[in-house]
């Protein structure tokens, strides 16, 4: 009955693949962009994508190729993106006075996602039920009069997405630290802040050691909570080119996903036909949060092996280049077997095969994603991975290296560019010289500090450059009232989402140019540049003509802005927000990492930022790579309770969903699934496909989503995972990574009934 119900629902369940890629890739590619942009649009669109001269995806941050790209340069999860930003939908004033707040919070993220490009500026009064149109100029009075009005600077909170060019990115901090303040949130507190804070402990530089080069010299490579086909399918490419040259891939996950099993390269003929390439040697299951055990069970098995053979660890490289190792080898050899099998829930026979591995790599990898960063214990499982590849000395040499696998597109330059809430001193220091002006010190507040700021009442206007915080962040309730207690929201947006209708007593939508659309300012085309996860610096330039006059560029807007807010200042905001060129030439002035950046042109392939890892230069305390030494940790959950993580969809990319499909676990037409063990579901008597209610219970409160259907999967017992961003609701605002308050997504405890 239950299965008949969801199949007149909508729901389809199969069983789920076992590879990525493939032909289906390249229809569902093509089929987003041809309906959501036309023949024509789509063409020029194919043809700029991820080229020289073209583009940048506005999705993943994964590296295009330092020569030879491809003509077909992009992926399905890239085509997707394009086309959601690239579509000839658009929204105007007469659909905001067809449709109020309250109409379309009714709605769901995907109806929204659908609606199309936000069009021209928008208002929402004070008590209103409607949006409805506002100038630019009245708009940015507004704004003005708000930051004004504030009893002090820090009563405002200026959040940005993982998408923001550096030039919006520099002008944006700019302008906030000239208003004297420093929250500067932005959307890497939510994802990777754990791993750029953990490696800067361990290796005094907080991104990638490795460039995609490294990959096909590898005799080892470590994936670890990946999703690679749905998140950043590129980096498929490069596993598949390490594989065909000897590479054994070791994937952990407590999920099996099809993309870290076998790969159908799009770019090779014989994929339509079929052909594949296994990728992951071996795959193996932990629990949810049992990867540090995991890693740590591989390090006392590399030290046995030492014990009795010898001439495994490299030991000129420990003694020479690192701290800390005889402390952190007595925790481990203190650790017994009989906890790390318990607490990773891997046998010590696949442990031990795991290690072996390494032990026999010349070179190896390792990389991590959110699967690591989502946890309590985030930075103490990083720093675990780092203590792995020191010892055997796998930092600064071709086909070595760690690398986390950031998401957004700029997530990584937007912090080397300043926009950030805890920039060195010496960053502040150079911005006052250039523009003598007074920047405050005290550090402002990350996400989930500054929701908690606006919650009880002291953060009164957030601007939001980019983003969706209402949808993004845990704790959905909690976080919802917390904007609506703000004075003023303003969302700098291409699309229409939740945190537009989630809004403070007054709201501005503010619609913004998109990577796709061509940006001219003063007569001249203008491009913006990104930096990629392995730190290369590239530049894109729309291709397609804007979908209204009433859309500004991310740079003119906060020109606006600052222009308005900042009359005493001295710095010449008219001609940043017309001249990309002048920011970059400022930002090479004081950005060291920048300092070249005003030099190269849209014509370049990119440039490397410079690394001190590849050179195996640790700006530490003692100037060397640190082993780091913690108890190991773990959460476990209480009797009857299961631990969830969550997932994202195929069918979308951060918190915009694009469709209802997640084609490589077999589900269609649906987002209400609870993947769980089938064991876990005889023991709560749940059949396939029943209905069933989660609940947790985080900070005395009840936490309860109904509707929600039971999928079969083969994923680690006492283990389950549902879709984010709609199972937020579950966790709290206060499951965090207590060192730097990056939610735990994947470490939430639930109930489970039929």
């Amino acid at each position: 009955m239950e299965k008949d119900a969801a199949t007149l629902i909508g729901l389809k369940h199969d069983q789920p693949r076992t590879y990525a890629g493939g032909m289906d890739a390249v229809l569902t590619s093509l089929s987003y962009l041809y309906k959501e942009t036309g023949m024509n649009r789509s063409r020029k669109l194919i043809g700029n994508f991820n080229q020289v001269g073209g583009f940048e995806c506005p999705g993943c941050a994964w590296p295009n190729p330092d020569k030879n790209r491809s003509h077909f340069e992009f992926c399905e999860n890239g085509a997707k993106n394009v086309s959601a930003e690239a579509t000839t939908r658009i929204i105007t004033s007469e659909f905001f006075r067809k449709w109020s707040v309250q109409d379309m919070l009714l709605t769901s993220g995907y109806w929204l996602e659908q609606q199309g490009r936000l069009t021209e500026p928008m208002l929402l009064d004070e008590n209103a039920t409607h949006y409805q149109p506002v100038s630019w100029n009245d708009a940015f009075q507004m704004i003005a009069k708000e930051l004004k009005s504030l009893d002090n600077p820090n009563e405002a909170v200026f959040y940005a997405s993982g998408r923001t060019s550096n030039e919006a990115a520099f002008l944006y901090q700019l302008f906030v630290r000239a208003l004297g303040t420093n929250n500067l949130p932005n959307s890497a507190n939510l994802c990777h802040e754990p791993s750029g804070k953990a490696l800067t402990m361990s290796l005094g530089h907080g991104k990638s050691s490795i460039t995609p080069n490294d990959f096909p010299k590898a005799d080892a490579i470590f994936l670890f909570g990946h999703n690679p086909g749905s998140n950043h399918p590129r980096m498929l490419s490069s596993l598949q080119a390490a594989v065909r040259k000897g590479c054994k891939i070791v994937a952990v996950n407590p999920m099996p996903e099809a993309s870290l099993m076998g790969f159908a390269d799009p770019q090779e003929a014989s994929s339509y036909l079929g052909k594949q390439t296994k990728l992951a040697h071996l795959y193996l299951q932990p629990k949810i949060n049992g990867d540090m055990a995991l890693i740590r069970g591989m390090v006392k098995a590399i030290l046995e092996a030492e014990d009795r053979v010898g001439n495994i660890l490299d030991s000129r490289f420990i003694n020479e280049y690192t701290s800390g190792f005889e402390a952190y080898k007595q925790r481990v050899i203190a650790t017994s077997w009989e906890e790390l099998v318990s607490a990773s829930g891997i046998e010590k026979s696949q442990i031990i095969e795991a290690a072996g591995i390494y032990i026999h790599a010349k070179n190896a990898i390792a990389t991590w994603c959110l699967g690591i960063t989502h946890h309590r214990n985030s930075i103490e499982t990083i720093r675990e991975i780092v203590n792995l590849m020191l010892l055997k000395g796998n930092i600064g040499r071709p086909g070595a290296g760690v690398c986390p696998v950031r998401g957004h597109s700029n997530v990584q330059g937007m912090r080397t560019s300043g926009s950030g809430e805890n920039m060195p001193v010496s960053f502040h220091e150079a911005l006052e010289k250039h523009f003598s002006i007074e920047v405050p010190r005290t550090p402002g507040m990350s996400v989930i500090p500054a929701i908690r700021s606006m919650a009880e009442g002291k953060t009164k206007v957030l601007i939001s450059l980019g983003g969706n915080l209402a949808s993004a962040v845990p704790d959905t309730a909690f976080t919802e009232q917390a904007l609506r207690n703000c004075r003023l929201t303003v969302m700098i947006s291409t699309k229409l989402n939740r945190s537009h209708l989630v809004a403070g007593k007054r709201a501005l939508i503010l619609p913004c140019l998109s990577r796709t659309d061509e940006d001219i300012r003063s007569g001249v085309k203008q491009f913006v540049s990104i930096e990629d996860a392995m730190g290369k610096v590239g530049f894109s330039q729309g291709c397609l003509s804007p979908a209204s006059s009433g859309m500004k560029s991310e740079v003119s807007i906060i020109a606006g802005m600052a222009a308005a807010t900042l009359d005493d200042k001295g710095i010449d905001w008219q001609r940043f927000g017309n001249d990309n060129e002048y920011i970059r030439s400022t930002i090479a002035q004081i950005v060291p990492a920048f300092k070249n950046i005003d030099k190269l042109k849209p014509s370049d392939q990119g440039v490397y930022i410079e690394n001190p890892l590849r050179n195996r230069v640790f700006k530490t305390s003692d100037a060397k790579a640190q082993f780091s030494n913690y108890p190991l940790e773990m959460v476990v959950p209480e009797a009857g309770q299961l631990l969830l993580m969550t997932i994202r969809s195929h069918d979308q990319f951060n918190t915009s969903v694009f469709g209802l499909n997640d084609r490589y676990r077999g589900i269609s037409n649906e987002r209400r699934v609870l993947f769980m063990n089938c064991e876990d579901m005889a023991r709560r008597n749940i059949v396939p496909e029943q209905m069933v209610e989660i609940t947790s219970s985080y900070d005395k409160k009840l936490r309860k989503l109904e509707g929600y259907y039971a999928i079969p999967y083969p994923i680690r017992q006492g283990c389950a995972a549902a879709y984010f961003p709609e199972t937020n609701v579950l966790t709290s605002i206060n499951n965090t990574c207590a060192t730097c308050d990056t939610p735990a997504y994947k470490s939430v405890q639930i109930q489970v009934k039929g």
